[in-house]
């Protein structure tokens, strides 16, 4: 199982509409451009699932391509890779394919030639926050997760390779974290995975491939580690993150207990034992630093300066909505101001997402509004410092971890409840937090969301991330507020956090395929929407 760290939860820092359809697709082409050793002349994209059902209007066709030439996640380019692939002489094709039945919603083949025999077949999976797996290498079964720099050697498979390739990383002092060979056939042609601990250089590779049975080798940096800087080790790494891990609600209040810490505090400490344990430098601060400035800028930009989205459904609303609060007959007023800038931001990050502008996923792209929304007004109509909001992202991140690992944030897997439910939880948890109440009670917070969002389909319109999304993150940052007033006023939870965490995995996974982010159900079929559409 993959272990969660405050980037995977808070972040990626990216260019919208969606997590999962948009960095995550582009994490997968990117994959593909190293295995195949740079970009290729030619390449095809197989989507299926949810991808193809919804990928035009999440963009991630744009980001497959962006990907497949290099680009960052962060990067405003991405909107525009078509016309960079053009202009590199890259051909591009996508197949659609909605009738083919693949075991995750957001699968994707990757097919890369440059015309000179040089061929690559890879399929790649998103399951959710950008993180992306790849299941399979030229018609070999693999598990390419990304979690740790991984290593792949296309190899003959003949006695004394493996021996080779592990010398050559012991030599340069690199430790296996993990090893497996995968072949279709004996004495056929292989793929070894390796996932390191550390970080593997060039000249690694190279003596790698000075093997005469090793066809190729490419190196695949970690995911969660791009913006850091590796470190050594400690010995008692191990040791130290075993004392801050946990891997469910009731272990965290233990933990919690146990230091006489908050849930911010004990996050904190467990990225850092987390880091360690890495060989990356945590720079938690920094990071936070960065979030909350990109945070601030898609959650303001559009009340000044609105724009259409890419697929036009929305735009401007923001703005409308605060010049109604400011104009309008106190009567018409029916928000007070903290909730009112919250769900006022939280409109305008879902509008700067939807014009594939910059914005931080938390946990999702889709989501993106709720917790800025909650933490900017906080500070806007309560004082909030910015250490405050750094502790509130952090108590967030320490929620949202129990989620991902224990249920699911993807809206293809869960429904919007494991979108913005998730988000709606674990800004009710960052609010309670900020406002010094007890870790049981930031739990009992997080509750509440789920139990009020539980159930909640995803069905965006047109397959684009606009309506209803954007109204669902304005209405679940008041919310996150409420139900963060309940708990801290004592009032309990019959059920625990870690039940309705099992609850809403169940109901996710219960749920049909047509209400899993395949625009296909829900709202999505509303003879309105079919009219706008040009038909469903």
């Amino acid at each position: 199982m993959k272990t969660y760290g405050l980037r995977d939860i808070i972040g990626p820092i990216m260019v919208g509409p969606s997590s999962s359809h948009t960095a995550g697709a582009l994490r997968i082409a990117s994959i593909a451009r190293t295995l195949f050793g740079g970009t290729p002349p030619q390449v095809t994209f197989t989507l299926y699932g949810s991808f193809a059902a919804t990928g035009s209007g999440h963009g991630t066709d744009k980001a497959l391509v962006a990907g497949i030439l290099g680009m960052t996640a962060d990067n405003p380019e991405v909107a525009r890779s078509f016309e960079q692939a053009e202009r590199e002489g890259v051909r591009v094709e996508l197949e659609w394919d909605t009738a083919t039945v693949v075991d995750h919603p957001n699968t994707v083949d990757v097919h890369c030639e440059d015309g000179a025999g040089h061929t690559l077949d890879m399929r790649g999976v998103s399951i959710g926050g950008g993180a992306a797996v790849i299941r399979r290498i030229n018609d070999v079964d693999v598990d390419v997760t990304g979690e740790h720099t991984s290593v792949i050697v296309r190899q003959h498979d003949v006695r004394g390779v493996l021996a080779h390739i592990s010398s050559v990383l012991a030599e340069c002092g690199v430790n296996i974290a993990t090893a497996n060979l995968h072949r279709v056939e004996k004495r056929g042609i292989a793929y070894t995975v390796l996932e390191t601990d550390d970080d593997v250089a060039e000249e690694v590779r190279e003596q790698i491939i000075a093997h005469p049975d090793v066809m190729n080798a490419r190196i695949i940096p970690a995911m969660t580690v791009a913006d850091t800087e590796p470190v050594p080790i400690p010995e008692n790494a191990d040791e130290a993150f075993a004392r801050w891990d946990y891997t469910t609600g009731a272990e965290l209040l233990a933990l919690c207990a146990r230091e006489n810490c908050t849930i911010a505090e004990a996050f904190r400490a467990r990225e850092e034992a987390l880091c360690a344990r890495q060989g990356v430098t945590a720079d938690i601060d920094g990071y936070l630093d960065r979030v909350l400035e990109v945070m601030d800028a898609a959650a303001t930009t559009p009340l000044e300066h609105p724009e259409r989205s890419i697929g036009g459904l929305i735009g401007g609303e923001a703005a409308k909505v605060t010049a109604s609060l400011q104009t309008g007959s106190p009567r018409r007023q029916l928000m007070d101001p903290l909730t009112a800038k919250a769900s006022i931001y939280a409109l305008a990050t879902l509008e700067t997402n939807a014009k594939m502008g910059i914005i931080v996923a938390t946990p999702t792209a889709g989501s993106s509004g709720v917790l800025p929304g909650v933490l900017l007004a906080l500070r806007d109509e309560r004082g909030f410092s910015h250490d405050e909001l750094r502790e509130g992202i952090l108590a967030a991140a320490a929620v949202g971890y129990l989620i991902a690992r224990n249920a699911s944030v993807s809206g293809a897997e869960g429904g919007c409840q494991a979108e913005v439910g998730s988000a709606g939880a674990m800004a009710a948890a960052a609010a309670v937090t900020m406002a010094e109440g007890t870790p049981a009670q930031a739990l009992d917070a997080a509750s509440n969301v789920i139990q009020c969002l539980l159930g909640l389909v995803c069905d965006p319109v047109g397959g684009l991330v606009e309506l209803p999304c954007q109204k669902r993150d304005g209405t679940a940052a008041p919310l996150a507020l409420t139900c963060a007033q309940i708990a801290l006023a004592g009032v309990e939870n019959l059920i625990p956090f870690d039940e309705n965490v099992a609850v809403m995995d169940k109901v996710g996974r219960d749920m049909p395929m047509e209400l899993r982010e395949t625009a296909r159900g829900g709202i999505a079929i509303a003879p309105s929407v079919c009219d706008f559409c040009g038909g469903c």
